[in-house]
């Protein structure tokens, strides 16, 4: 609290070191700092410009939320992945192209902010990473991202996710696993329908106006079956089905990525790359409680992936499809 006394102190040590008598040490009477002289440990820093960004010191370790904003950064400054107490860092409106896979390190981090950078992907490290148990804002919009990994979906925790004006083709195929997720934005990207997991969400709020949805037709399916199916699909079918447990320690790593993939038939059945697949109509009110427009028209709905692992549950399906046509 009081630095004249504190090297006064040094000073008695450095002497008493080199065998001053202790009665000669310059040892004054401790006086207890007042609460006003000690200064409280920063937990938060908000930077709006580039000349006000550190570049000579340090951040204070005991940083809980930083903001970098509008700081023409073009990467994330290493010193700000050694900020172990950070729960949010906004990073916004700079020119970030890549994000190194240490940001998982951050092991306390709960919110984090990209909007409007430079970023082409997610890496696939980050969400094999401790923000699986922490992360549960995540902001990646206005940036150039066209898909995101497969792996995405195990960051389970995210409650908001906006992925808005990016140049998405697809959402994760997994996205049913993101079930704390509540509020999810995906506005002004490239999607042509929505993944067929996307049915097991439960949101609160739902934006996915201005995409280039296709106009959905159940009576031309995409017909992919392999009659007889091969060894291979069979075995991933009763694996996924009987739920065997399996891994890399078990399998090629390559079998086990196409088992993650596996689709799952209307009749609850699992298939790999024998399957029927169509898209169907679904009001986004089966998934949310609000949902923002899809269009100027007024439409709440949008096309859905659905598969079929045979021709006999295609036909069930459009029996009911006509049947209620």
């Amino acid at each position: 609290a009081n630095a004249s006394n504190l090297k006064n102190f040094l000073s008695a040590v450095r002497l008493a070191h080199q065998g001053t008598d202790i009665g000669a040490l310059p040892l004054s009477t401790l006086v207890p700092a007042k609460n006003s002289e000690v200064e409280k440990p920063k937990t938060k820093m908000i930077i709006t410009s580039r000349r006000d960004y550190p570049l000579t010191k340090n951040f204070p370790y005991s940083l809980e939320h930083l903001q970098a904003s509008y700081c023409k950064l073009a990467r994330i400054d290493m010193r700000v992945l050694c900020l172990k107490k950070l729960r949010k860092l906004d990073l916004s409106h700079n020119h970030i192209k890549q994000l190194p896979a240490t940001i998982g390190d951050l092991i306390c981090l709960q919110e984090l902010n990209l909007h409007d950078n430079h970023l082409e992907s997610f890496s696939g490290a980050l969400c094999n990473s401790t923000l699986q148990k922490s992360l549960q804002f995540l902001d990646l919009s206005q940036n150039k991202i066209k898909a995101l990994p497969i792996q995405f979906c195990q960051l389970r925790e995210l409650v908001n996710l906006k992925l808005d004006d990016n140049e998405l083709i697809r959402l994760p195929f997994k996205i049913g696993q993101l079930d704390h997720l509540r509020f999810l934005s995906a506005a002004r990207n490239k999607l042509p329908f929505l993944p067929s997991d996307f049915r097991k969400l439960c949101l609160e709020n739902l934006d996915l106006f201005g995409n280039p949805f296709e106009q959905p037709n159940p009576l031309v399916p995409n017909i992919q079956l392999k009659i007889p199916l091969t060894l291979l699909e069979c075995a991933a079918r009763a694996t996924v089905n009987y739920r065997i447990p399996y891994g890399c320690h078990l399998l090629p790593s390559h079998l086990c990525e196409d088992l993650e993939v596996a689709k799952t038939c209307q009749c609850g059945s699992a298939c790999l790359s024998s399957f029927i697949q169509i898209t169907v109509t679904m009001n986004l009110h089966h998934v949310a409680h609000t949902v923002v427009l899809v269009d100027n028209m007024g439409g709440t709905e949008a096309p859905i992936i659905c598969y079929f692992c045979s021709l006999d549950c295609y036909s069930q399906f459009l029996d009911r499809y006509l049947q209620s046509n």
